[in-house]
């Protein structure tokens, strides 16, 4: 990972997650999906996939030069195969291997000393884990460059990607400092980026399953 260049899920990463406690601000089924949501709109942005009418396709199978991203491209269909021809459903992918590209990119920043990771046990049984920060500590700095492009009305696709990503999570009280018009901004993004708008409906289908008790 480089400082000068996070990928949209290290960025989204790293402002979800408390740099003290380790704990995400937002629920962390939906910030897995949020993750997923990250990955693909980062290989939309290199131009390994494209997107139409929901499902998603591998235009470029060779794998980028990020070990972490060509990873996740392997988690896609490859284009040869006839059972995907028409793509896989964004929705359905990012539902699917929320959880594991979650844990890619945790284990990424823990082992470039961005994270560390602490075991924690539920009634002194079952184990989880938080990530408070690592002795290369760059949640501020990915704060600062979020309230930036906040800032700036979020002027290029890769901001108004993680905007929109944010949003979809329930982060953006929790980063964004423009009040309520930058928040109704980032909800239209949400709308408009496609990424972000599976990583939503995936977390209003959650929503209605915990309200209806499923």
């Amino acid at each position: 990972m480089s400082q000068e260049a996070p990928t949209l899920p290290e960025e989204l990463l790293l402002l979800a997650l408390d740099p003290r406690r380790g704990k995400p601000f937002c629920r962390n089924r939906y910030l897995e999906f949020g993750m997923a949501g990250a990955a693909l709109a980062e290989l939309e942005l290199q131009g390994r996939i494209s997107e139409s009418r929901g499902k998603v396709t591998v235009d470029q199978p060779l794998p980028p030069h990020d070990p972490v991203l060509a990873r996740v491209l392997e988690l896609l269909p490859p284009p040869d195969k006839r059972k995907f021809a028409g793509g896989v459903g964004a929705r359905y992918w990012i539902r699917r291997t929320g959880r594991t590209v979650e844990g890619l990119y945790l284990d990424h920043l823990v082992d470039g000393d961005v994270l560390t990771r602490e075991t924690r046990r539920f009634a002194g049984l079952l184990p989880y884990y938080r990530h408070p920060a690592g002795p290369r500590n760059w949640s501020a700095q990915a704060r600062d460059r979020f309230l930036t492009t906040e800032a700036a009305g979020f002027p290029d696709p890769r901001s108004r990607a993680l905007a929109a990503l944010v949003t979809a999570v329930g982060l953006s009280r929790f980063v964004s400092r423009d009040g309520g018009r930058s928040r109704a901004s980032m909800r239209h993004l949400m709308h408009e980026e496609w990424t972000a708008y599976a990583v939503h409906r995936n977390v209003q289908i959650d929503r209605a399953n915990r309200s209806g008790g499923g």
